[in-house]
Order: C-alpha cells, then sequence, then structure tokens
C-alpha cells in the first residue's frame, strides 16, 4: 500500500512539473513568434499624376494594378489622393512580411505580362499616366502602437 501510495505521488509530481513546465515554455514560444512580427515593413509610394488623365489613372490602378498585385501576395493597406505644390499625388501603402518578399513580388509584378499589355495599351490611348514615383521602406520602430497595418 506504502508503494503504490508514493508511486501516485510521484506521478502527480511529475504531472505537475511537466504543467509547469509547458506554462513557462509555451508563453517564450509566442514571444518569439511576437519579435519574428517586427520583420514587417511597409512600403509608401508615392506617385504624381496629371489631372488631364487622372480618371484613366485610377481606372487603370482599381481595375488592372490591384487585381494583378493581389494574384502576388501585395496587401494594400490603404490609396489615397494628395495635392502638393499645385500636383497631384496618389500615395498608397503596402505591408509586406519582410524586405525579400517585397523584393521579389515587385520583380514578378513588373514581369507579369498582363501587367505590361494593360500598361502599354493605356499609355497608348491617354499618354503617361504616372510622372515621378517615389518609394520609400518604412521600418516599425518597437515602441510603434501597431506592429502591423493590414488585416
Amino acid at each position: 500500500m506504502i508503494s503504490s501510495l508514493n508511486a501516485q505521488k510521484y506521478r502527480i509530481l511529475i504531472a505537475s512539473i511537466a504543467i509547469l513546465t509547458a506554462g513557462i515554455i509555451l508563453p517564450q514560444r509566442s514571444l518569439a513568434s511576437a519579435g519574428e512580427q517586427q520583420s514587417v515593413v511597409h512600403q509608401l509610394r508615392i506617385y504624381e499624376i496629371f489631372d488631364n488623365n487622372k480618371k484613366a489613372f485610377h481606372d487603370r490602378f482599381r481595375d488592372h494594378a490591384m487585381r494583378i498585385m493581389a494574384k502576388y501576395a501585395f496587401k494594400i493597406v490603404a490609396t489615397w489622393e494628395s495635392k502638393k505644390d499645385n500636383r497631384t499625388e496618389f500615395v498608397y501603402l503596402l505591408e509586406w512580411p519582410d524586405k525579400e518578399t517585397m523584393t521579389d513580388r515587385w520583380k514578378k509584378f513588373l514581369q507579369d505580362q498582363e501587367w505590361i499589355k494593360i500598361k502599354k495599351e493605356t499609355g497608348e490611348v491617354n499618354g503617361p499616366l504616372v510622372g515621378e514615383i517615389q518609394d520609400r521602406t518604412l521600418y516599425l520602430t518597437e515602441y510603434s502602437p501597431r506592429q502591423t497595418l493590414a488585416k
């Protein structure tokens, strides 16, 4: 009887140690995953667009560029239109898991045969739709209120 009582105590002790160990290790793995999210980068794109063919630009971006970008897992967070120094700008923000993915996906998008054809056709019909392009890669600070912006 005493040995079976001791065996039961040892089983309880081992189970308790296993539960405590899991309670320490699993949350630390979650923290490690949270740290990996810091590799998220955002890309700010600013296009000069022309008032005389602004509608054609927006039609092309909305109906074609966004659809083709989705094929390559572009995550568009938001788009805006802005005025600066008598210049109209189209501004959009992208979210990427890391810089390498961003570089790879842009390469694929720019080589997409459908996109190349659409750009050529819309350019022939409307003239140039985009002037100067600014591109900025944004790295979140560790104290940013949000580490990811897109859903």
